[in-house]
């Protein structure tokens, strides 16, 4: 599949589960609806692999490194500081696998946060009066950057040659038990809800939003690297808006048109000059 098809896959497929979320709020608690839809992801995927004949086989080195994946990919519970996993990315690259900062990705990278900055330039305004938003701040910037490790643990698995479909089925079923951990250590209550507004988004995010999704953005960092696949985090606010314009009535103020048009310029940008050489330093971590 073309490059550009899966890059625009990826952005719609999770633009529109921000949409989709809001139906898995309510009577189950987040962290137990993430255990049911990496779960079932992961069942998902192992079938597929099983039916196309991917090597379900891994060293214990590997599955090292997957369950590190799954971790940090697939263990986590969010929009103008998630784009900071841009940077995070650069850097990690630079530090894990010795990849170049390149200027164009680098402002890219700024262009990006500045537009999805004001996408939600209400919302930020609001939240600059809130006292809390320091600590909240630092845990979405934490999060993020754990999110940023797991890309970089994916990076070393699909560039070292580990099937794509068996990565992500091990990863989603280490993600799916780590949730459970965190969730049994806290107590949380077990809970189901079977009306048809949770089941369908669970599906949905389970089969498109993860099984498809992860697999597609996988295969993104493969092929352009963490920094420029994670540009799709910046493009994600624009599906959602949009789908939100569709559905509830988002209004479009002077200062969300002029972010879209920010991140359709940062998007030109950071794609402008791919290169399709894997980061120098994954060799010689595969071979160790």
């Amino acid at each position: 599949m073309p490059t550009p098809i899966v890059y625009a896959l990826v952005v719609l497929i999770w633009g529109t589960t921000w949409y989709t979320i809001k139906f898995q709020l309510g009577v189950v608690a987040p962290e137990i609806s993430l255990v049911y839809r990496f779960g079932l992801a992961a069942i998902c995927v192992f079938i597929f692999a099983r039916a196309t004949g991917s090597p379900l086989r891994l060293s214990w080195r590997d599955h090292r490194f997957v369950a590190l994946q799954g971790a940090t990919l697939f263990c986590g519970l969010v929009a103008v500081l998630f784009t900071s996993i841009i940077f995070f990315n650069l850097v990690n690259s630079r530090m894990v696998f010795g990849s170049p900062i390149e200027r164009p990705v680098l402002v890219a990278a700024g262009v990006g946060v500045l537009g999805v900055a004001l996408l939600f330039l209400p919302e930020l305004q609001a939240a600059l009066r809130d006292r809390g938003i320091a600590k909240g701040a630092l845990l979405a910037l934490g999060a993020t950057y754990v999110a940023s490790l797991g890309n970089m643990a994916a990076m070393r698995n699909t560039q070292g040659g580990l099937p794509v479909v068996t990565v992500n089925a091990y990863g989603m079923a280490y993600g799916a038990i780590g949730l459970a951990v965190i969730a049994a250590i806290r107590g949380t209550p077990l809970a189901f809800d079977p009306r048809w507004p949770y089941v369908l988004s669970l599906l949905y995010l389970s089969l498109a939003g993860t099984s498809l999704a992860f697999g597609l953005y996988l295969a993104l960092l493969k092929r352009i690297g963490a920094a420029r696949a994670a540009y799709t985090s910046v493009l994600f606010p624009v599906v959602a808006l949009t789908v939100s314009t569709l559905f509830e009535d988002y209004q479009w103020s002077l200062p969300a048109i002029l972010g879209l048009a920010v991140l359709v310029a940062g998007n030109a940008l950071a794609l402008g000059r791919r290169t399709q050489k894997a980061p120098a330093g994954v060799s010689s971590l595969t071979s160790k």
